[in-house]
């Protein structure tokens, strides 16, 4: 069997090897190892669990050993698509380097530039970055990328889902043509391989497992309920297994504070991680885990890609996940170094798609798991879920010919069949009260609208449009008052002809208001 002396390391980085507890080489490890430290481009596609990070940052650590940094100027880039990711692989450098005086720099987001920048300044052997802040730091003038002489893509399939692989392209452009780069990944979709084509030159193409497997490790197993009783399985679960630790994974962040709330009203020692979190909070989060002072972390897909919790027992899949891919990387928290792990998933009624395609990437069925007490419902053959009750395929509130596109009408019983509704509908009256009244006046109206709309003749006189319409004097038998009687002004309103049956809009002057036509007192001096 192979070790690590047999891999071509020097002496001090075997001690810090021995020192962490290893003492035998992974297969991507054992095989990348050498033609890493012979300067050969690396393409390595591996199950996740399986070692990658060591199988990069050991042979680097000898190589960097040699050489020093100058300001601005990083030696090594590792591109990581998550805060997690990278700050465990700055521990992973921590851990193997500590018997060499490397320089390190972490750029992620959630920190402080002004400390980002000063460790730049001082200058660094091996930069851990994340795109986003990796090209905010490079656009402010404050990182020079011209001196890399190796670059690692890390998790590359996960860049790809998250919408890194512009950021990516545009970072190698700026990058050195002669380097050494090592391209990794879990997955290897067509997408992934034409970038590996672009970056790689001559690579070593290195896989020790077939793409999108799961450890054989892992013991997995399905139960299907409805969306209402998942959180009750889930509690069952969680007090009928022996749960050392576990992760429990939603599709969605709000769902994650929902379930962690959930979990700790019943009584559960539970802490949500998601990407909304500020950063300080995630690591937090993470070492309280990471040290068991929390048994539970409730985790969206920000935990799911590379994140190493030894010994961890148990992953529930609340939500089957939306990607399949992200179901090997799920269940790849468990089961890690040899270790056995479980897998629970889930599932409602509706998911019975999501689920196949999971099937199909993993090459094989999931068992499904019957929990004594909770009912659990079959999958149809289009994935609509058999609903309770007993309806009939295709039928729904409105009974059974609702389904085949006939509404029935509101307030139906379900007996009733939509023929029937509808007849009921049609005769029923269609004016109201007020759309009688509306209609008995709309003739009075359109014929004075259409009187005051039509043009004269050329026998009338036309009338005076030089100045406003006169007030009209008289009524009144008291010769010490008057009265104000409007005129109603003669100016034509032109409309359109699609408005001939229209009401016309009543506006302030076409009416006089009732303050201005009380009498008026005229008295007999101003006579």
């Amino acid at each position: 069997m192979t070790d690590f002396a047999d891999l071509g390391l020097s002496p001090d980085l075997l001690k810090a090897i021995t020192d962490a507890g290893y003492t035998t080489p992974t297969p991507i490890q054992e095989q990348a190892i050498p033609y890493v430290l012979q300067g050969r481009d690396v393409l390595g596609c591996a199950q996740t669990g399986t070692g990658k990070t060591a199988g990069f940052t050991l042979p680097m650590i000898d190589i960097l050993a040699s050489g020093r940094a100058r300001a601005r100027m990083p030696r090594t880039l590792i591109l990581e698509p998550t805060r997690e990711l990278a700050a465990q692989v700055s521990n992973a450098f921590e851990t193997y380097g500590k018997q060499h005086k490397l320089t390190m720099a972490l750029l992620i987001g959630g920190e402080s530039f002004s400390d980002q920048e000063r460790k730049l300044d001082r200058g660094v052997d091996v930069l851990i970055a994340t795109p986003g802040r990796l090209m905010d730091l490079f656009d402010r003038g404050k990182i020079l990328l011209s001196d890399v002489r190796i670059l690692v893509i890390d998790e590359a399939d996960r860049m790809l889902d998250m919408g890194f692989i512009p950021d990516i392209e545009r970072i190698v452009s700026l990058l050195p043509k002669i380097r050494q780069t090592l391209f990794f990944s879990a997955t290897m979709p067509p997408e992934i391989r034409r970038l590996a084509d672009a970056f790689l030159t001559n690579p070593k193409e290195i896989t020790v497992a077939r793409p999108a497997t799961t450890a054989i490790t892992v013991t997995q197993s399905v139960s299907v309920v409805f969306a209402e009783e998942k959180r009750r399985l889930l509690r069952k679960f969680i007090e009928t297994e022996d749960v050392k630790n576990a992760i429990i994974f939603c599709n969605r962040k709000k769902d994650v504070d929902i379930l962690h709330k959930s979990l700790a009203r019943h009584g559960f020692d539970a802490l949500p991680i998601h990407g909304d979190l500020a950063q300080s909070l995630r690591t937090a989060t993470l070492d309280k885990f990471r040290a068991g002072e929390v048994r539970i972390l409730v985790a969206s897909d920000v935990a799911a890609r590379g994140l190493d919790v030894q010994g961890l027992s148990h992953v529930f899949n609340f939500d089957v996940p939306i990607h399949p891919e992200d179901y090997v990387h799920r269940i790849g928290r468990t089961g890690r170094a040899g270790n056995q792990g479980r897998a629970f998933t889930i599932a409602t009624p509706e998911e019975g798609k999501a689920l196949r395609a999971v099937e199909r990437l993993i090459n094989q069925p999931i068992p499904v798991l019957a929990v004594e007490g909770f009912e659990h419902p079959e999958f149809d053959a289009d994935d609509a879920p058999r609903r309770r009750g007993g309806r009939s395929e295709g039928s729904g509130r409105g009974g059974a010919s609702a389904g085949r596109g006939e509404r029935p009408r509101r307030g139906a019983t379900r007996h009733e069949t939509a023929p029937a509704a509808v007849e009921a509908v049609v005769e029923q009256p269609v004016e109201t009260v007020v759309e009688h009244e509306v209609a008995a006046e709309r003739p009075a109206k359109r014929e004075r609208s259409r009187d005051r709309d039509r043009k004269p003749a050329k026998h009338e006189p036309r009338p005076d449009r030089s100045g406003p319409a006169p007030i009209q004097m008289g009524g009144p038998t008291n010769a010490n008052t008057a009265t104000i009687t409007p005129i109603s002004n003669a100016r034509g309103h032109h409309r359109r002809r699609d408005e001939e049956d229209d009401e016309r809009v009543v506006g302030f002057g076409d009416h006089l208001p009732a303050f201005l036509a009380r009498p008026v007192k005229i008295s007999a001096r101003g006579a």
